[in-house]
């Protein structure tokens, strides 16, 4: 019922650690963007949490990749959400009051890190699955490895993201450039989108990176503007009263 510490196992292991470390950066980019306007004290948890629980689902996706890529506009579904993903994470929680929420609100960052791991993560588990050649042990080892890796990643990026504000924009475009990706390689129409649209997977790229930082960026111009007309009205209301 155990297993054998083989070189073949020790090798598969390797493969998947690495090929997992190699994938998740942006991962653990959207893993500090979702928690950047937690409270410092909620912020460790919720990266622990968002990470262990992107893992576990990931693991799940690898062991039924092939059923899911069966199913017809699941990648074009999960890009569209992608996309909305990294526009809320560029407007940022100071704009808006729902998606990734500020303080206390723990949930709503590992919701977050959660859905977007779970829809950048069906490429990656197609990887993961070659690398472990069908060996389920090797697959939980390997991502559970990278837990600690993921984390800390996460938490250098985030340390790093009051010092330079355009890794949010860059982050952003990242999600919004996967989000393009996806979108252009769902089963159900790959081919014909190429064979209509020439360089089509270029394309939705460029054009999912352009979209996400530039209605993140509006968004969050209105949600300023409404912010900086509320204390007027107000002045406004008490000098009625």
């Amino acid at each position: 019922m155990g297993f054998e510490l083989t070189p073949a196992f020790w090798s598969g292991l390797t493969q998947i650690v690495l090929v997992n470390i190699v994938l998740s950066g942006d991962n653990a980019l959207v893993i500090a963007l979702a928690c950047r306007n937690l409270e410092k004290k909620h912020q460790k948890p919720a990266i622990l949490a968002g990470s262990a629980g992107a893992i576990v689902l990931r693991i799940v996706f690898v062991l039924i990749v092939d059923q899911l890529l069966k199913i017809s506009f699941l990648k074009l579904a999960g890009g569209l959400l992608l996309l909305w993903i990294g526009i809320k994470l560029v407007q940022g929680e100071e704009e808006h009051g729902d998606g990734v929420k500020g303080a206390g609100s723990v949930w709503g960052a590992i919701r977050t890190i959660i859905i977007a791991d779970a829809v950048m993560s069906l490429d990656n588990a197609i990887a993961i699955a070659a690398a472990a050649k069908g060996d389920t042990t090797l697959i939980v080892l390997g991502l559970l490895i990278s837990i600690p890796l993921i984390i800390f990643g996460a938490t250098l990026i985030m340390a790093l993201l009051n010092r330079f504000p355009i890794i949010v924009i860059a982050g952003g475009a990242l999600l919004g450039w996967i989000a393009g990706e996806v979108i252009a390689t769902d089963p159900a129409y790959a081919d014909k989108l190429a064979a209509l649209i020439p360089h089509a997977k270029t394309v939705l790229e460029v054009g999912g990176a352009v979209v996400t930082v530039a209605i993140g960026y509006f968004l969050q111009h209105r949600a300023r503007q409404r912010r900086h007309a509320e204390p007027v009205d107000l002045a406004t209301d008490n000098g009625k009263e």
